[in-house]
């Protein structure tokens, strides 16, 4: 047959299919566009998308379920030279993550050349050894063809200066849907064989209340970016069914806190006369109803949690 590889099944005997199950991880620097590929091959929106770094603290993890096999994406907090408590355990938290699964897609902008960030992140790369890597050449649907084309060889020869071999190169649109349904196909065969691990309609195996307060987060974040870049934990205390509802008419109330560093954050998070508050909650609850498909009522409080950055104790109590 020569170097031709066809894959035909006869008709004499049955077919055993194989099934694959493993995990997989996008890593690249902030904006590199992992989320939303998440959210691309996963149909559903599962991670926090952000144009902020390390947005994505918990280890939110999409499913994709196929016949054949399953593909659980564990989206790793975004590796970055630590200058807190903080970010030195998150770092921890991703080099343990990168070694642990079956393969990591290595996600690089196709509208930003190479950079430190990328280069930092390549680094490590190289020396998890044993996962095999892609990588990705995301947003593509942002360049023409000719400097997509110097993205993709610049790739290629970032592996060969520092002794990656890429298991695939692929360029991918998330946004305009191409070749993601392609990225699923060459993550496959890299998943170990065996039988699917989570209930066929599982999206993701984080617990509702981490992916409430995500949202929540990323709404309270929303207009506030610039003077509280991440100093803004949130913690929902408790989602109840409120009683004596009828069947059909469900509300779930959720109490949750939103923690900030320092009592001077208090007002930029509330907003003159509770409005921006106001418009989180309104936001945010939008999203939770229709994640989780049911009308919520969403009350919110804002506390102060001295520097909790920086205190290990805080940190645990607020699940990090």
């Amino acid at each position: 047959m020569g170097g031709m590889s066809v894959r035909t099944q006869s008709s004499e005997q049955p077919a055993e299919a194989v099934h694959r199950a493993g995990f997989a991880c996008f890593v690249g620097r902030p904006n590199a566009g992992k989320s939303t590929l998440t959210n691309a091959l996963v149909g559903q929106k599962v991670a926090i998308t952000s144009n902020r770094p390390q947005t994505t603290r918990h280890t939110v993890r999409g499913i994709v379920h196929r016949e054949d096999a399953q593909l659980i994406l564990v989206d790793t907090p975004g590796l970055h030279k630590p200058r807190t408590l903080l970010g030195e355990r998150l770092n921890d938290v991703v080099r343990t993550t990168w070694a642990e699964v079956d393969a990591i897609g290595f996600c690089i902008p196709a509208d930003q050349k190479i950079g430190p960030g990328d280069r930092f992140i390549a680094k490590e790369l190289a020396g998890i050894k044993k996962t095999p890597k892609i990588a990705i050449v995301t947003k593509t649907d942002l360049v023409d063809g000719k400097a997509l084309a110097e993205q993709l060889i610049a790739v290629d020869l970032l592996g060969k200066e520092l002794g990656i071999t890429w298991a695939e190169i692929i360029p991918v649109s998330a946004t305009a849907n191409q070749q993601v349904g392609l990225l699923a196909e060459l993550l496959i065969p890299l998943m170990p064989e065996g039988p699917a691990l989570y209930p066929e309609g599982d999206l993701t195996d984080e617990p509702e209340q981490v992916m409430v307060a995500e949202l929540i987060r990323e709404a309270a974040l929303e207009g506030v970016r610039d003077e509280l870049p991440h100093s803004i934990a949130v913690v929902v205390e408790e989602m109840l069914p409120r009683e004596d509802r009828p069947a059909d008419k469900p509300l779930l109330d959720i109490h949750a806190n939103l923690f900030i560093e320092r009592p001077s954050q208090k007002g930029i998070v509330i907003g003159p006369k509770g409005k921006r508050l106001k418009d989180v909650g309104i936001k945010s609850r939008k999203q939770i109803e229709a994640l989780l498909g049911t009308p919520v009522f969403l009350d919110l409080h804002v506390k102060v949690a001295k520097d909790w950055q920086r205190d290990p104790k805080q940190l645990r109590r607020l699940g990090f």
